[in-house]
């Protein structure tokens, strides 16, 4: 991995290190990945994204995304936008990718400044985000220090949002590793601290499982 080409690009500060393996397939192990997001000796991301060729012609191009931790993950909003700029290099689109949550559609609005990405529907039934065991996914029945009663919800990846008053109030960095690792969540889960600011607006930060506390989340 550590002779590879790569490009270092971030969707509102969510960073990635991206690999073009469309013509030489990328191994990905997880201690290779470790080593390589560690900011202090390695480069430094949330995530790493691997830029397959389609398997079929269903879609434009595979990807494979792997956090920090080295855990391969369905989805991730940030980093389809920046796959985007990468291949529609000036093209209207839509670029389908396929990820392990499923085919994506992502496209500019003609400027080159502005990628966007159709994550799909929410889906909010236990089952699949999944949770260990039936419940009301608006209402989970988890809690650590002042956060209770979350809402659980997938976007290609599990979600738990805890609605706050304030956001700033919330040691996110000390509760998030404690609630993403709750039984409740089999493949762990990201946490969110929400505050809704006004009618058409919330201000939200998220504790990313595998990644930590990043200053942007897509699926988020």
């Amino acid at each position: 991995m550590s002779s590879r080409p790569f490009i270092k690009m971030h969707g509102l500060g969510n960073d990635f290190v991206i690999v073009d393996a469309r013509a030489q397939p990328l191994d990905v192990t997880a201690e290779g990945t470790r080593r390589l997001s560690d900011r202090n000796t390695g480069i430094g991301f949330d995530q790493l994204i691997a830029i397959d060729a389609p398997r079929d012609g269903l879609a434009d191009v595979d990807v494979r995304i792997f956090n920090a931790d080295g855990g391969e993950v369905g989805a991730c909003g940030n980093a389809m936008r920046c796959v985007a700029r990468l291949l529609l290099d000036g093209v209207p689109g839509p670029l389908s990718i396929r990820t392990a949550a499923g085919i994506l559609k992502a496209w500019t609005d003609g400027t080159a400044e502005t990628f966007s990405v159709d994550m799909g529907p929410a889906r909010d039934a236990w089952a699949d985000i999944p949770l260990a065991a039936a419940c009301d996914t608006d209402h989970v029945p988890i809690a650590r220090g002042m956060l209770a009663d979350a809402v659980a919800v997938s976007m290609g990846n599990p979600h738990a949002v805890f609605f706050v008053d304030d956001v700033a109030a919330v040691p996110i960095a000390e509760l998030g590793p404690q609630l993403e690792h709750d039984p409740m969540f089999p493949e762990r889960a990201n946490i969110g601290v929400a505050q809704v600011t006004g009618p058409d607006a919330l201000r939200l930060r998220v504790w990313e499982r595998g990644a930590g506390l990043t200053l942007a989340c897509g699926t988020g």
